[in-house]
């Protein structure tokens, strides 16, 4: 269940709470499962895919995929898997964790971990949507937002796109106001 939290520190858990608080940035948040295949839930499971198991979960969920390409022309989707194991985690995700925007949509579907993204509303105000699994995020192109991990460390999301060129991050220069990622 998404987790939402505005900078003066309300939380909201509700669908309904949320998609108010995110509808000045039209980000649309959904749930999908990843249903009950044992293969599936098995890979799901572990801590690091091979580019084979990866190209299972993909296949598995590929109906969601075959919706996208139809309802919004998604050309291509991928998996990423990120731990704490993989080597310089942390330079690889510090590019995120500032506020940016892209010229394309940015779309994730959590299937295992978690992630957080902030948001700079229209009106100033910042909040971060805690994504946990089974949840699938859309936000648009020139929202602008930024993304960390939690403190696990851990997600398997698909990422839709319509082209990669337009996911590369433009950054706006906004200071981030929550405590956790305010930096110097």
């Amino acid at each position: 269940m998404a987790i939402l939290r505005l900078e003066n520190g309300v939380t909201y858990t509700k669908l309904e709470d949320i998609e108010r608080e995110l509808a000045p940035l039209n980000v649309q948040l959904n749930y999908w499962t990843v249903g009950d295949d044992s293969n599936l839930r098995h890979l799901l499971a572990k801590e690091a895919l091979s580019d084979s198991e990866k190209e299972q979960v993909l296949h598995a969920l590929d109906h969601y995929f075959e919706q996208l390409k139809e309802t919004e022309g998604y050309q291509s989707r991928d998996l990423i898997v990120l731990n704490p194991n993989i080597p310089n985690l942390d330079t690889l995700l510090s590019k995120f964790e500032q506020c940016h925007t892209h010229a394309d949509d940015e779309v994730r579907y959590i299937i295992d971990g978690e992630g957080v993204f902030g948001f700079v509303r229209p009106d100033g105000l910042q909040l971060e949507l805690t994504i946990q699994p089974e949840e699938y995020i859309n936000v648009p192109a020139g929202a602008e937002h930024w993304f960390h991990l939690t403190e696990t460390k851990r997600i398997k999301a698909v990422r839709y796109f319509i082209t990669t060129e337009g996911w590369v991050p433009e950054y706006t220069n906004t200071p981030i106001r929550f405590p956790a990622l305010v930096t110097q």
